[in-house]
């Protein structure tokens, strides 16, 4: 074996090296873009059933935080509707929208990387 030939294999194993990396990387943006999405479903039906379960209307103020002692009391903590605010997976940071029930189609909750990264639902009009 030569030197030339040598130099051409290693130099096709970094290659098809650096295409695993490439994928595992692409791989990994979009299940953080798939969690992040789930987080924010999960927060808009903790809002909805929240709403429904208190005969709320469209601007009608909610009780985000409560008590852990009354569950169904508010939106969020122990034994409500959501346990705590989720985290971004992909390390963005999410905004929660007021503490009024927002309309049909409105996302509650959006994330800090949904231009960059696409992290928002595609559809929602019906959340």
């Amino acid at each position: 074996m030569t030197l030339i030939e040598l130099t051409v294999v290693i130099l096709v194993l970094l290659a098809l090296i650096s295409t695993l990396f490439i994928g595992a990387r692409a791989w990994k943006r979009g299940s953080d873009r798939a969690g992040c999405i789930m987080n924010i479903r999960k927060v808009q039906m903790a809002v909805r059933g929240y709403s429904n379960s208190n005969d709320l209307e469209v601007g009608d103020y909610m009780t985000l935080l409560g008590p852990t002692e009354v569950p169904g009391k508010a939106v969020i903590g122990t034994g409500n509707y959501l346990e705590r605010i989720p985290g971004c997976p992909g390390m963005g940071m999410y905004t929660i929208h007021g503490n009024r029930v927002p309309p049909i189609g409105t996302l509650y909750l959006t994330c800090s990387l949904q231009e960059a990264e696409r992290h928002v639902p595609e559809t929602f009009g019906t959340w």
